[in-house]
């Protein structure tokens, strides 16, 4: 009880200081910049989080299975014997452009379709919505299916029907065979990317592909073998796909790929993994700007409490006492930015999944905690490594300051409060980075700047001092130079550091225009900016 005494006395002079401070308006700066940049930081975190889990949890459904086999040969039997073998379901696929037609008697219209014809079994994960009745006097009735169409009859988008002014219950021409089209097909989970993505879909059971006709020598058929397995199978689905490799490098098979959890669906891999790259670097450019108004403010906060500290040192209050104090004050700033910034980006990334809903996948999960988490450690990192080191100084302002104002001022140049700042900046950014290679340019191409700009503050305060004579210069100009003259540490601490800031932010628009400007340059004037596929001369008009 004793020992918790001391510690409470002093938390509770801390928050008595801080609620002044507060309302002096003297951390404001630096709890506004705290906050920006933890909003930044968590705002990206948890939007990528997001995205990260969404597609982790739908990559079976996107993929089609957990282990798809793709091939432009038909897929041996012998692989199929090896998955029932194993234990594992599996299902047949195949896709292909082609042509869809009317009957003559409706126009005899045709159409580029993406025709998929599947085998029973399928969906493997998912399921399928089709709508089955479309009248005038009924509304459209949606529902989810586990199958795909029975022998005889096909599933359409509602598209191809607007185009060939067909209906449910009429027939289309596929090939050598006449099918019944059955139902509209509005959702297919494992639709890939591509340029058959954007021909309407017809899907067929796979027992009607042979009597079309399409399948010739020459066809741009894909099969598809998908197979998946149970929580407790993914040893088994590992050992089917390493004896799947093997027989490929065994036989020289060409024209052959294995699509995993992994690697499936890399088009959407690689936009989600670009825009966490950019999204990334903004966040970085924001803490570094934070870093710089933290440092500025913490250092300011410190220059006004100088007088103050030293008339406690007067009055007897031990160091170690200011210096918790003031700490155990700017920890809870720390903290309570650092908490605001969290919800903050928390609120933001909700308006991100909102603007960017209909690109993105839907229904993505609740945010985890680590997002929030690595938006507290930022918040503490800026705090610790560029506004606590001047605060810490105050508890060596020796007594005599209140006789001599030119005595303890905060040591600028020290090599502690240096290596701080400059460790937990570099620190920083290789955390927000959640890259390697981004974080380590980033880091090496700000220090540096942060050098040049250094060397070059210090060599414009020398020549400030030579250039502009005692006697004969405009009273201004005098006491301008001699001031900046006077604290050349302080003067090459702050150029250097907005010089730093303000590059951070051309960097940032930089980037943007020149990504708009690139794509512009690499675009002709007149090109066209709507492609229509499947128009014959005749029809152009």
């Amino acid at each position: 009880m004793q020992a918790s005494t001391p510690f409470l006395s002093l938390w509770a002079q801390a928050l008595r200081q801080l609620r002044r401070d507060l309302r002096a308006g003297e951390l404001r700066l630096l709890m506004l910049a705290l906050t920006l940049a933890v909003a930044a930081l968590s705002a990206v975190s948890f939007f990528a989080d997001r995205l990260q889990a969404g597609l982790s949890r739908d990559a079976g459904t996107l993929l089609g299975g957990d282990l798809v086999i793709v091939s432009d040969q038909p897929i041996p039997a012998a692989w199929v014997e090896a998955a029932t073998a194993a234990g594992l379901r599996h299902t047949r696929m195949s896709t292909f452009p082609s042509m869809a037609r009317a009957p003559e008697a409706q126009g005899g219209n045709a159409r580029l379709v993406a025709l998929k014809a599947v085998a029973p079994g399928y969906p493997l994960r998912g399921s399928l919505g089709v709508i089955t009745t479309t009248t005038a006097s009924t509304a459209p009735t949606l529902s989810t299916v586990q199958h795909g169409p029975d022998r005889g009859t096909v599933w359409v988008e509602a598209g191809l029907l607007q185009t060939l002014d067909l209906k449910i219950g009429d027939a289309l021409e596929l090939g050598s065979s006449r099918l019944r089209i059955a139902a509209i097909l509005n959702d297919e989970p494992d639709r890939g990317a591509g340029f058959l993505s954007f021909a309407p879909r017809v899907m067929m059971a796979e027992g009607d592909l042979a009597a079309t006709d399409l399948v010739q020598p020459a066809s741009r058929i894909s099969w598809r073998l998908a197979v998946i397995g149970d929580s407790a199978q993914a040893d088994k689905v590992a050992r089917f796909r390493h004896d799947l490799e093997a027989a490929i490098q065994a036989q020289g098979l060409r024209g052959v790929r294995i699509d995993s959890l992994e690697s499936g669906r890399p088009e959407m891999q690689q936009t989600l993994d670009r825009a966490r790259l950019f999204l990334h670097l903004v966040a970085v450019l924001s803490a570094l700007l934070a870093s710089v108004a933290v440092a500025i403010a913490a250092r300011s906060f410190a220059q006004r409490h100088l007088d103050s500290c030293a008339l406690l040192r007067v009055l007897g209050q031990p160091q170690r006492h200011i210096a918790w104090t003031y700490a155990l004050e700017f920890l809870t700033v720390g903290l309570l930015g650092s908490l605001a910034g969290v919800l903050i980006g928390l609120g933001l990334q909700q308006v991100f999944v909102e603007l960017l809903g209909r690109l993105m996948l839907k229904d993505l999960p609740a945010p985890s905690f680590g997002p929030a988490g690595l938006g507290l450690g930022v918040g503490m990192t800026l705090l610790l490594a560029f506004g606590l080191p001047p605060i810490l100084q105050l508890a060596q302002v020796p007594p005599l300051r209140v006789l001599r104002r030119d005595l303890g001022e905060p040591r600028t140049a020290s090599w502690l409060v240096l290596l701080a700042g400059l460790g937990g900046l570099a620190a920083l950014i290789l955390i927000a980075s959640n890259d390697a290679l981004l974080g380590a340019v980033s880091v090496g191409g700000f220090a540096l700047a942060w050098g040049l700009f250094a060397l070059a503050a210090r060599g414009l305060v020398a020549a400030l001092r030579r250039w502009v004579p005692e006697v004969g210069a405009p009273t201004w100009l005098r006491l301008t130079a001699r001031q900046l003259s006077a604290r050349p540490a302080l003067v090459v601490l702050q150029v250097s550091s907005l010089a730093l800031g303000l590059t951070a932010l051309g960097l940032l628009v930089l980037l943007r225009t020149d990504l708009i400007s690139s794509w512009r340059a690499a675009t002709p004037v007149n090109a066209p900016d709507r492609f229509v596929i499947n128009i014959l001369p005749e029809q152009a008009e």
